[in-house]
């Protein structure tokens, strides 16, 4: 190929996924316990040992890429070939501004490149989909310009839904007030979080209890799945294997024909919504918010 596929780690890509298609990925850097990490998809610091860490009281934290990092991982490929960046969304995080920054420089210093950036709106499960669907274009050799409109016209088809076990982790990150989370946990409440068109994820719905929570997003997978057929499926897990594989099986039942693959959410994602965080994540109709 002509040019580079790059996506970063906000992703979540599963590392045998990454191994498999020798996708380059940016990792990007978290701490837990005042040691420094970087996501490397599960290999310095596999996800049991994080998650674990979190439950026994580690506050791990999340950090943004300069553009001289970006420069580091981005140089050596300009040099040789074009690029298409695929990134998280830039509504979590002004992370994408660097890399911005970092292609304004680079293609005045190589003016014959061309240097592809999109801005996927998702992040996690949602974004590894919009990946692998993209990486099978550019492996049938579809043109950069070809797989980046494909990606800004799809990126709102991107569905995840999730839900987390302990509102704790939301009230740290201040994505509730202490107040909510203190009711909650008394309700024993359970937030639906959903990715919105800007991609923002956003609380869409609170349901009594844990089951509950599963059977919403199992029937709202329902109302949005669009074509089973079209691409895999994954269920998403911060480590409750057991309730993975059995949403796995249930939404199975539901989409015979579709390939429902179990994966890992991430620590930077994880680090927001802890452990027992579980998603169903697909391609379906537009995001509705």
């Amino acid at each position: 190929m002509d040019y580079v596929f790059m996506t970063d780690s906000d992703s979540d890509l599963p590392y045998d996924l990454k191994v498999k298609y020798d996708i380059p990925v940016v990792y990007m850097p978290y701490a837990v316990d005042g040691k420094e990490y970087l996501d490397d998809l599960g290999q310095a610091l596999d996800h049991k040992t994080y998650f674990d860490a979190m439950r026994n009281g580690a506050v791990p934290v999340t950090s943004a890429l300069n553009k001289a990092t970006y420069l580091d991982y981005f140089e050596p490929i300009l040099k040789e070939k074009d690029l298409l960046f695929v990134a998280f969304s830039s509504r979590m995080s002004h992370t994408i501004e660097e890399v911005y920054a970092a292609r304004e420089d680079l293609l005045k210093k190589y003016p014959e490149r061309k240097f592809i950036v999109v801005d996927t709106l998702s992040i996690s499960g949602p974004m590894t989909l919009l990946v692998l669907k993209a990486h099978e274009m550019y492996r049938s050799g579809a043109p950069m310009e070809e797989v980046a409109a494909w990606l800004e016209q799809n990126r709102s088809r991107a569905q995840g839904i999730f839900t987390v076990d302990d509102l704790k982790y939301l009230k740290r990150g201040g994505r509730i007030s202490p107040a909510a989370a203190t009711l909650g946990t008394m309700l024993d409440l359970k937030p639906i979080i959903m990715l919105d068109k800007d991609g923002r994820l956003t609380s869409v719905a609170k349901v009594r209890g844990r089951k509950k929570a599963i059977n919403y997003i199992v029937d709202k997978s329902v109302e949005l799945m669009q074509d089973q057929k079209e691409s895999i499926a994954l269920v998403m897990h911060a480590d409750v294997p057991e309730e993975a594989a059995k949403l796995r099986d249930t939404m199975q039942q539901k989409f015979p024909d579709l390939e429902i693959r179990i994966d890992n959410v991430g620590p930077v994602i994880g680090a927001h919504c802890g452990p027992g965080t579980i998603a169903f994540v697909f391609m379906g109709k537009e995001r509705e918010m």
